[in-house]
């Protein structure tokens, strides 16, 4: 099977597919990764707000996103992010944008939409009796949450956030699409250059496949362990 397989292009081009395209992809994802938590937070709280419209605003937003597919939001971001932010400043062009920052507002939109779920589900899983205590102290509303809650919600949801992100960290290759230069992008290219995609593409998968499976690893022994403290 392997009689062909040519494993001198993979020597040759493995320090720029890991240290130029292994390592946008890695940006990319710890950014959307920050982006995206810190807005599903907030998104969170909107959803467990008393206040409904802005409940329903929240829900509306995070159920209609996720019934997309993430490879249109990129593709409609791309295009339209430009226009959109030149209606926002009253220009009468598009704004140049670019496809890193395109792609990125897409991802942390997009992300923040299962960041908010999984922290929705943190913030109920504390007992409402720890935020009735915080305002019997006189505590506002956002000192409570800042304090009391979201520390613990945090704690307890780091696991299933850490899980989403290794999530995030193989859609960023739908990157591709705008030609933007992460692992598989630059995989592909010089695929297509050498005409030598089976071993270009198996290299890949192999360094996703251990990659996420050290990642899951990882993840799998932090939630024993914030188990055992428990």
């Amino acid at each position: 099977m392997f009689e062909n397989f040519d494993f001198d292009v993979i020597a040759r081009s493995w320090q720029t597919l890991i240290f130029q395209g292994l390592a946008f992809t890695a940006q990319v994802t710890l950014l959307a990764m920050v982006g995206g938590i810190i807005l599903g937070t907030l998104l969170a709280m909107m959803r467990l707000s008393s206040i409904k419209p802005l409940s329903w605003v929240a829900a509306g937003y995070v159920n209609g996103l996720r019934a997309i597919p993430l490879v249109l939001v990129i593709f409609w971001f791309y295009f339209l992010v430009p226009y959109i932010g030149a209606w926002m400043i009253g220009s009468s062009t598009p704004i140049k944008v670019g496809a890193f920052t395109s792609a990125l507002i897409t991802f942390i939109l997009f992300e923040a939409c299962y960041y908010c779920e999984i922290m929705r589900a943190g913030i109920q899983s504390i007992p409402a009796g720890q935020a009735n205590a915080g305002y019997a102290l006189g505590m506002t509303y956002w000192q409570v949450m800042a304090q009391v809650i979201l520390p613990q919600a945090f704690r307890n949801m780091t696991p299933v956030l850490l899980t989403q992100t290794i999530v995030l960290f193989q859609d960023v290759s739908l990157v591709y699409i705008i030609s933007l230069p992460d692992f598989v992008t630059i995989a592909s290219k010089i695929a297509q250059r050498d005409g030598r995609l089976i071993e270009m593409y198996l290299f890949v998968a192999v360094v996703y496949l251990a990659i996420c499976l050290l990642l899951s690893y990882w993840v799998k022994r932090l939630q024993a362990r914030i188990a055992i403290v428990r």
